[in-house]
């Protein structure tokens, strides 16, 4: 049996999040692997130690560090625990998340390549990210996030007024209060329009988005539930319609996947990686970011064409498919065995 050592936001057992270091670690456990997860300190510091430490104490133990890539403060997690496992020979390997580590590579080239040239192999959820370090000459493979399909259930929505759902966590560079004023603008036409959005308070913007949302009157029609577990937000989501994503940095979005697995037709900003996993016009509508006004005519375009809706839904349903945990944990067993 072979042990991994996995690094990164170990949080899911201190918040209702299912991240995708859970997911993975779980695949991983169910195919015979032990896995040893660091670190779930809240406090940065105390995080970052910790995961030194573990990575200290298992030099000897491990047959390889699974290590959580992300472009912004994490990036340097990512630095440090790498070095240690050259130093200890342990072959690691980087996982790629974060939708802004394209400009990680041109800012920081020489700790990039500490890092990418340096590891077992560079694994990344995101087709964007594997081209972006391709072009860089850092050989990366395309392992998407998985999904057990069977677990989403695919409804045909009835598009008469806009019900907007939204998943992410309440944090600037997702751009939670463009979604308020979108309501807002939307309730100009459609006065019974709502919006709930779910997800964690990361820097404070949940309070601006209800401060927001009491200033433009419009409180009522939101509904804010906070972090869900999945199969919560898979249930709540069947009283909604259309899903938006107004992020302004991203990557390969798991909750994207997920909404194309219960048959949502999405409206999202075109940023970062979206654009390889949302077909426009095909399986999404994908508009300019930080844009309310395109993204209100995007969604009134599917609320007055059903045809369009229908179509986009079908096929997000079939690209979903493609994200079935069933193949996606051969991909992995090819790796580490």
């Amino acid at each position: 049996m072979k042990k991994i050592l996995y690094i990164g936001n170990n949080f899911a057992k201190n918040s209702k999040y299912h991240s995708a270091m859970e997911t993975l670690s779980s695949l991983l456990t169910a195919e015979g692997f032990e896995v040893i997860k660091s670190s779930s300190k809240k406090n940065r510091i105390l995080r970052l130690f910790a995961m030194c430490t573990t990575t200290i104490k298992l030099r000897n133990k491990v047959d390889f560090i699974l290590i959580d890539t992300f472009s912004t403060l994490n990036f340097w997690y990512a630095v440090i625990i790498s070095q240690l496992a050259r130093l200890f020979k342990i072959e690691y390997i980087s996982i790629l998340h974060g939708g802004n580590l394209p400009h990680r590579l041109h800012k920081n080239p020489f700790l990039s390549k500490l890092i990418f040239d340096n590891s077992y192999k560079n694994v990344t959820p995101s087709k964007y990210l594997e081209v972006e370090f391709n072009k860089c000459n850092f050989k990366t493979e395309y392992i998407p996030n998985p999904i057990t399909l069977a677990d989403y259930q695919f409804i045909e929505r009835k598009n008469s007024q806009p019900n907007l759902l939204w998943v992410r966590a309440f944090d600037k560079i997702y751009n939670p209060l463009l979604a308020v004023n979108v309501l807002f603008e939307l309730k100009k036409k459609y006065s019974n329009a709502t919006l709930c959005m779910v997800g964690p308070d990361k820097d404070g913007t949940l309070g601006e988005a209800k401060k927001l949302a009491k200033k433009l009157e419009i409180y009522e029609s939101i509904k804010f539930t906070g972090v869900l577990p999945k199969e919560e937000w898979h249930q709540l989501s069947i009283k909604y319609n259309i899903f938006i994503n107004t992020t302004t940095i991203d990557n390969m979005p798991v909750s994207i996947i997920e909404a194309m697995a219960l048959g949502f037709p999405i409206v999202s900003t075109n940023v970062g990686g979206l654009s390889y996993l949302i077909d426009n016009e095909v399986d999404g509508l994908l508009v300019l970011p930080n844009n309310k006004i395109e993204m209100v005519n995007a969604i009134k375009r599917l609320i007055n064409s059903p045809t369009l809706a229908n179509k986009l839904s079908t096929n997000a349903r079939k690209k979903a498919e493609t994200f079935d945990i069933k193949g996606i944990t051969n991909q992995w067993l090819k790796l580490l065995t």
